[in-house]
């Protein structure tokens, strides 16, 4: 039979285990199923098997591996015996925990076969730094390398007598060359010669009295071979490192003198010189062998002296020491028992295992009934709310009511049965436990939704309590026992008892009773009820686990509950306003009605007005009260309008919430049309009604008029749009505007006021905005720079307007030092833009270009979309500019503009500048510089930055008769032309 194997461990120079190279998968199969079997099976106790296999956990890497038991080393609980890995071929000495049973399907043959060199036999002469060198040279030429084997006999222990080659050449000739083994008479034989060969060198051992690792057994040599493969060579070690240069022989044998690996001409015939003075060598060791072998006879009589003397000493104090020793481990048994009285084993996870299946609520029955009926309710309505055919309104809105009583009564039955379960009480339960759990357990993890993991721990509980009660009641009947002799002992030796009993009988063997009394104790000590192995940790976790699953799922279906419960009573409570009646818009048509004669007046006396200017008979006292008649419809007509606005936001709520049918019973009310501007759009204010007054010199590309509004002075932007335009245009303000809404003031945006239309035949849209005439960044640092303590307050505020608007997915794209704004020097506003462009156009426009410098990001430079980033690289671009360019900057930039004030830098490549070289504060630079790198702070990172940490930004509101300022579209004031042509240059005109 022929075979291709790999080796994977040396025995000896002749002796060596492999693996067959078809048989790599099975290694593989059998790796994965010890590894999840042998965690879970238990460890062997009593007698092991010596033919059957088990599973051995090997010492170096943690893993398990196949192994038979060859020899148990000690009987003792926590006893050792020596193993042989069958699929690996080397052995270790492994405590029985690390010995456990495996299934019956991995009981199959060894995938490693032990192989014997044809025809060779190790020289009973040989010593053992040959021997150890013959090792290494079989390892070097077969060990983890593919072979062939030429099967030619068999042994009864299973060995194969093979002839082996390695790439032609055979491996046996080569030992047999290099002088490690020698060719046997007969190969039949080879057995019978070794097992001489193993008797010769254990008499030499015993002669002397030295424990020296026998290089003849295999075991002894193969404790630290690891079962993967590897193999650590042997060298001389300490425990035979006396013996170094000795050589062992037997007399009727020779032996090599040198341990290097000879050529095949060391394996002729010395000449006699050379063998005469190969004896004198070995006469010398031999003598010197003779002598160590009388020191050591020597100091072993030393020893046993010593001994002796010590057993004796012993002997004396040998009952005292026993009770004292007797009696300290009684009284740490009384303290253990204490502490495990008070301890209360698994009682705290078992009462939550009752807490979580005994207590549980359960869903109310009329909740599921509840979420139907509710999502049928909301289906009706978006039905409605999708209707353009006014033939089925009707009939949706009749099924829309029939649905909302079915709604309402179950709602009602919802809140009263939830009115009988304890949720806050159950709720506030599980918290608490979940909280004491967890200290104990740590976080629990996922499981899967089982209940047999309780039934397994209170089987393992009933288990382990069990067993201590044994073990108790063992230590008690022995303590009873040895109580009891104490007892009858006392009256041998009380002289004035007159009872007479026998010695034998009374005195008995009190060294067993003392002997189980102690293995008593012992044993109790060792059961340790807060000490578990593997097992039962995870029995213990898989219960917790289970319970904290519990308690959470619990927890969502209360927290579910209540969410419930709280939007029934609130549907309740409104339900019972709307139920059996409908809204009308006849308020708002009121109102329109009185603003429209309202206007009528106001328009006649402003036509009266003009007349009057242009009249002969014209008089200051009467133009006089005609203004004042023209201000007070003017604010009759804006009180009017807030009216106005009041009812569209019912309507808009009652659309929303109640009446989805609103718009399509009353197109006329245009309620569809406020509800899509945010509430914005208003038709009642017109331009022609408000004193507007034309700003010339900011109107250079759109209408931009300046006007006062019951006392705010409020800017007008017109906008020029079409039919296809216009729903765009509305659609960006409002979803600015709804950005702005969500935090008012706090949000850091400039407020939207109002959106008007002109006339029909007017294809213009008004924004209202309020009017910050000074305030722009641009503008103060043109004028009085503000301090580095405001320019951080103005620059968090900036920062929280951009976070506001990322944060609702608008990107600014056109931000600038003329729409950034600083509210009395200390809230920071960011401006709007223009809405008639997507933020890809603005963008495009804002190409600002100051001398060779782009302030654009290098990102829109290369084509990419305007982004969240982009907008970050414009908040953080400073003036790094010098004196010449100092004022320009002003303009065009608004960043922390104190910090690096007329100081000259260098630019980049990509046209970002060299913040390194720039003196200022640390913070302040450290923030530039991730504003400008590629991956840039967010707006709220740098809210976070330290440089924002001790600033306070106060929202500060426009109040009556303080002086505003415009924002980002119309740019501060310009006081002379070269700004304004500076401004058009840089893609900031107000007019865009």
């Amino acid at each position: 039979q022929v075979e291709d194997v790999v080796g994977c461990h040396i025995e000896d120079a002749v002796t060596f285990w492999a693996q067959n190279v078809s048989r790599c998968n099975d290694l593989l199969k059998l790796s994965c199923a010890l590894a999840e079997a042998c965690p879970r099976a238990n460890a062997v106790f009593g007698k092991p098997d010596f033919s059957k296999i088990y599973g051995g956990c090997f010492s170096e890497d943690g893993c398990w591996y196949r192994c038979k038991v060859q020899q148990v080393i000690s009987n003792e609980k926590a006893g050792t015996c020596q193993v042989l890995y069958i699929d690996y071929g080397n052995s270790e000495v492994l405590s029985r925990s690390d010995i456990v049973e495996i299934p019956p399907n991995l009981q199959c043959p060894s995938v490693a076969k032990k192989y014997r060199l044809w025809g060779l036999q190790i020289p009973t002469d040989q010593n053992l730094n040959m021997f150890d060198q013959g090792k290494k040279f079989l390892s070097s030429l077969v060990f983890e390398k593919e072979i062939k084997i030429r099967h030619k006999a068999k042994h009864k222990d299973g060995t194969v007598i093979a002839q082996a080659e390695y790439e032609k050449t055979d491996i046996g000739e080569e030992v047999a060359k290099a002088g490690f083994a020698e060719k046997c008479t007969s190969p039949g034989n080879t057995e019978v010669v070794e097992e001489r060969k193993v008797d010769v060198m254990q008499n030499q051992h015993r002669k002397i009295n030295v424990s020296v690792p026998l290089w003849v057994n295999r075991s002894d040599h193969a404790l630290y071979s690891i079962p993967g493969g590897h193999f650590d060579q042997v060298a001389a070690s300490a425990s035979n490192q006396n013996f170094a240069g000795n050589r062992m022989f037997a007399p009727k044998e020779k032996m090599l003198v040198s341990t290097s690996v000879p050529d095949s001409s060391l394996a002729q015939v010395r000449p006699d010189q050379k063998l005469s003075e190969e004896k004198e060598v070995l006469r010398r060791d031999n003598v010197n062998l003779l002598q160590r072998q009388k020191e050591l006879e020597l100091k072993e009589k030393e020893a046993s002296r010593k001994a002796a003397e010590s057993f004796e000493e012993t002997l004396h104090t040998y009952i005292g020491t026993k009770m004292r020793s007797l009696a300290a481990k009684v009284k740490a048994l009384k303290e253990m028992r204490h502490t495990n009285k008070n301890s209360c084993f698994g009682e705290q996870l078992s009462q939550a295992i009752e807490v979580v299946t005994e207590g549980c609520l359960t869903v109310p029955c009329s909740l599921e009934k509840l979420q139907k009926v509710w999502t049928e309710y909301d289906l009706a309505q978006e039905r409605i709310r999708l209707c353009r055919n006014v033939d089925e309104r009707d009939e949706l809105i009749t099924k829309r009511d029939e649905v909302q009583h079915n709604l309402y009564s179950a709602v009602e039955e919802l809140i009263l049965e939830v009115d009988q379960l304890p949720l806050p009480e159950r709720s506030r339960t599980l918290q608490e436990l979940s909280a004491s759990l967890e200290m104990v357990y740590g976080q629990g993890s996922e499981v899967d939704n089982s209940e047999e993991v309780f039934q397994q721990f209170f089987k393992w509980k009933g288990v382990k309590m069990k067993k201590l009660i044994c073990v108790r009641n063992d230590t008690d009947t022995a303590l009873q026992i040895l109580s009891d002799w104490f007892s009858g002992i006392l009256k041998c030796f009380d002289l004035m008892s007159e009872a007479s009993s026998d010695l034998e009988e009374v005195v008995g063997n009190v060294d067993e009773i003392l002997k189980k009394v102690e293995l008593a104790i012992c044993e109790e000590l060792d059961t340790d009820l807060n000490e578990h192995d593997e097992a039962e940790k995870g029995i213990i976790m898989s219960a917790y686990n289970q319970v904290i699953h519990n308690v959470r799922q619990e927890q969502s279906m209360i927290t579910v509950i209540q969410n419930r419960y709280l939007a029934s009573v609130e549907f309740k409570k409104q339900a019972e306003e709307w139920l059996n009646r409908r809204p009308d818009i006849n308020n708002l048509v009121s109102v329109k009605k009185t603003l429209k004669s309202l206007k009528a007046q106001l328009r006649w006396k402003l036509v009266e007005k003009n007349n009057f200017e242009e009249s002969d008979d014209y008089s200051e006292f009467e133009m006089a009260g005609i203004k004042e008649e023209i201000a007070d419809l003017r604010n009759r007509v804006l009180q009017e309008i807030s009216k106005e606005q009041e009812e569209y936001e019912k309507l808009m709520y009652l659309t929303q919430k109640w009446f989805p049918e609103l718009p399509l019973l009353y197109p006329e009310a245009g309620i569809l049309n406020y509800m899509n501007s945010g509430g914005l759009l208003t038709r009642s204010l017109e331009r022609d009604l408000l004193d507007a007054e034309p700003m010339k010199e900011l109107s250079t590309k759109r209408p931009l008029v300046c006007s006062e509004i019951q006392g705010q002075k409020v800017l007008l932007k017109g906008y020029s749009v079409d039919v296809s335009s216009e729903a765009k245009v509305i659609e960006r303000v409002a979803k600015y505007h709804r950005a702005y809404d969500q935090q008012k003031e706090k949000s850091g945006l400039l407020q939207l006021l109002f959106l008007l239309f002109c006339k029909a035949s007017d294809p213009l849209v008004y924004l209202m905005v309020p009017y910050y005439p000074g305030a722009s960044l641009g503008a103060l640092q043109a004028d009085t720079p503000l301090t580095l303590e405001e320019a951080l307050k103005v620059m968090k505020g900036v920062a929280q307007g951009l976070q506001t608007l990322h944060g609702a997915n608008i990107v600014h794209g056109s931000l600038h030092g003329n729409n950034v704004f600083a509210v009395n020097r200390k809230q920071g506003i960011v401006g709007d833009f223009d809405f008639t462009k997507s933020e890809e156009q603005r963008a495009a426009a804002n190409t600002m270009v100051v001398g060779t410098l782009s302030l654009v990001s290098p990102e829109l430079k290369m084509g990419q979309p305007a982004s969240p980033a982009s907008d970050m690289y414009a908040y953080g671009w400073p003036p790094f500019l010098g004196e010449k360019e100092a004022n320009v900057m002003h303009y065009v930039s608004f960043n922390l503009q104190l910090c690096v004030q007329n100081q000259e830098f260098g630019i980049k490549e990509d046209g970002t500048p060299e913040v390194d070289v720039v003196v200022m504060d640390d913070k302040v630079k450290s923030l530039l510089q991730n504003l400008f790198c590629c991956n840039r702070l967010t707006a709220e990172q740098v809210l976070k930055d330290d440089c924002f940490l001790v600033v306070d930004t106060i929202p500060v509101s426009p109040q009556p008769g303080e002086e505003l300022e415009p924002h980002e579209e119309h740019d501060s004031e310009k006081t002379d032309e070269k700004r304004r042509q500076l401004t058009e240059e840089g893609g900031a005109n107000p007019a865009q």
